[in-house]
């Protein structure tokens, strides 16, 4: 089960709709081995398309030196679907590299940059395999901080 706080989940919705059309994509990091997203890092959509999402290396690597340095991990891995369900892709499951960590799928496919419900899913992702799991809002706060 993803127990994701208030605060996070509406900067994820926030960046999803923000960037529609585009894809949008970001890391949430939390201390390793905690399993408690804190931190929440919305990153470049580096392919810059409304069907994929891609990284930009040099942001990557940047957040991976710096989450190493603060004995974090990526606890949640996210991504927008723009014009489809919020369920992963072959292109998503192929990219999923991060066994621990959660995937979360936001679909801004019924309206976009504007207000109103998005679809919001969490996987687990590992060897392939895709099991969806439970999503808990909670109004506890962590600590949070956005990078």
């Amino acid at each position: 089960m993803l127990r994701l706080d208030r605060t996070l989940y509406d900067a994820i919705v926030a960046h999803a709709k923000r960037d529609h059309p585009d894809e949008a994509c970001g890391i949430v990091a939390g201390a390793e081995g905690s399993d408690v997203p804190s931190r929440h890092v919305p990153m470049v959509n580096a392919a810059g398309s409304p069907t994929f999402y891609e990284f930009d290396s040099t942001e990557l690597l940047a957040l991976y030196k710096q989450m190493w340095a603060n004995d974090e991990e990526p606890v949640v891995i996210y991504h927008s679907h723009t014009a489809t369900e919020a369920y992963p892709s072959r292109t998503d499951i192929g990219l999923a590299n991060e066994p621990g960590a959660h995937y979360v799928l936001v679909s801004t496919r019924e309206h976009g940059n504007s207000e109103g419900p998005v679809e919001f899913r969490s996987y687990r992702i590992v060897d392939g395999e895709v099991t969806e799991e439970p999503v808990e809002i909670t109004d506890e706060p962590h600590q949070i901080a956005s990078a």
